[in-house]
């Protein structure tokens, strides 16, 4: 018997799940605390570099005929991700700026500015606010993919009912 493959969907999707919340929770430091937020920042932008490297032929591809034969809802995707790169680029590394938990545990000491915490603050609201743009952007991707993956609770829903619809008639006929 043959392992199962992993649908390349499925793992977008979970990535993408992983990706989401990390940021969700990420940007509420006082909720984990400053050594959870700042670790998960990290592996967080672990996870981002990993989601470029999957969908890196993508980025060629529309990177290539941005001005050319694309449609408008890759250029627009194309967009929002380069501002959402820039975004994490520049949460990550104001974050790296300001850290009391991590780089201390490496023996790095930086003096913290006000800047670097503002510019951090900033970069974080900008990118939430393009994120839910991407999400929107996605949403029926979301939807169908989820639903391949855990199947559509609604449609087994009305399938069984319509079974024990049909199993009622059948017996109600004899």
């Amino acid at each position: 018997m043959q392992p199962k493959t992993v649908n390349r969907t499925t793992v977008n999707l979970l990535l993408d799940g992983v990706i989401f919340v990390a940021f969700l929770v990420a940007t509420a430091p006082e909720f984990t605390g400053l050594a959870i937020h700042e670790w998960l920042s990290i592996v967080f932008g672990a996870a981002v570099i990993t989601h470029l490297l999957l969908h890196w032929n993508w980025v060629v591809q529309v990177t290539r005929r941005f001005f050319g034969k694309v449609t408008w809802t890759s250029r627009v995707n194309y967009i929002l991700n380069s501002l959402l790169f820039i975004g994490m680029t520049v949460i990550i590394f104001t974050g790296l700026m300001i850290s009391e938990e991590v780089l201390p545990l490496f023996g790095l000491r930086l003096v913290r500015d006000g800047l670097w915490l503002y510019l951090h603050s900033e970069a974080t609201d900008l990118t939430l606010l393009v994120l839910g743009l991407h999400v929107a952007l996605h949403w029926r991707w979301i939807v169908n993919a989820t639903n391949r993956l855990l199947g559509n609770p609604f449609q087994r829903r009305r399938a069984t009912q319509s079974k024990l619809a049909g199993a009622k008639q059948t017996t109600e006929v004899r």
